[in-house]
């Protein structure tokens, strides 16, 4: 600053008498006492000003951004990132995906997920909406989808295997289009040991799609014998990525 004066004012002879009287004063010393010169008083009473005015107004805007962070708050840029995760729920003859809601689906994957959890420990929803089965996107971009499915099929009573030669889990996706979009199939063939009284077999699959506001989202799969006892086995969920 000192020398910032000095270049405006480069004739002031007196001026620059001022600045040498100001830079050598010990610090905790009286400006009365080393300058009896009104126009001195007066330049070094403003420099005094100009220190004591703060000068960088982000480091309170730092202070308040640290201080949301120590108090739980989330940033804006993050806060309500649109995200689900849902487990599975047992389902109802009567809720068939075969209802005409769902739309007309692959023949191998015609029965319609329709009840899912989104409020347990193991489920959450977030800026996206569920209802009857379906997923609906709140805000457009691209989003991860994905779903994993737990198959359990039991053996008939006389003690012979169900005839159930494919596992296959699809993901649709429901636009502005009447009918719905296959977005992506798995198919899983399992055999089974002759004396197990059931056999298991998961799928999972997942990609990443450019989705609209208002589109849905929904899992089909080829039966619903389906094991409905493990939260953690079967579920269906998307999240929003910045790309």
């Amino acid at each position: 600053f000192l020398f910032q004066l000095k270049a405006q004012a480069p004739g002031s002879t007196e001026e620059l008498r001022c600045l040498q009287v100001i830079s050598q004063q010990q610090e905790g010393s009286s400006l009365e006492e080393l300058i009896s010169n009104q126009s001195c008083l007066k330049l070094a009473n403003t420099i005094k000003a100009y220190v004591a005015t703060p000068r960088v107004p982000f480091l309170a805007e730092a202070r308040q951004s640290y201080s949301n962070t120590s108090e739980g708050q989330v940033s804006p840029k993050t806060a309500g990132k649109p995200s689900a995760h849902l487990t599975l729920r047992p389902q109802s003859l009567a809720q068939d995906g075969n209802s005409k809601r769902f739309g007309n689906l692959s023949q191998s994957c015609r029965h319609a997920i329709a009840r899912w959890e989104d409020s347990t420990i193991h489920s959450h929803l977030q800026n996206i909406t569920y209802r009857d089965g379906r997923l609906q996107v709140n805000q457009a971009g691209k989003y991860y989808v994905y779903s994993q499915i737990y198959f359990r099929y039991p053996s008939d009573g006389a003690g012979a295997r169900v005839s159930v030669p494919q596992l296959v889990q699809c993901i649709n996706w429901k636009t502005s289009y009447s009918q719905p979009i296959l977005l992506l199939k798995g198919v899983g063939t399992k055999c089974w040991a002759p004396e197990a009284d059931y056999g298991l077999h998961t799928l999972y699959q997942g990609g990443l799609f450019e989705l609209k506001a208002g589109d849905e989202l929904f899992v089909s799969v080829s039966s619903l014998a389906i094991n409905y006892n493990d939260a953690a086995a079967s579920y269906f969920g998307a999240f929003r990525l910045d790309l």
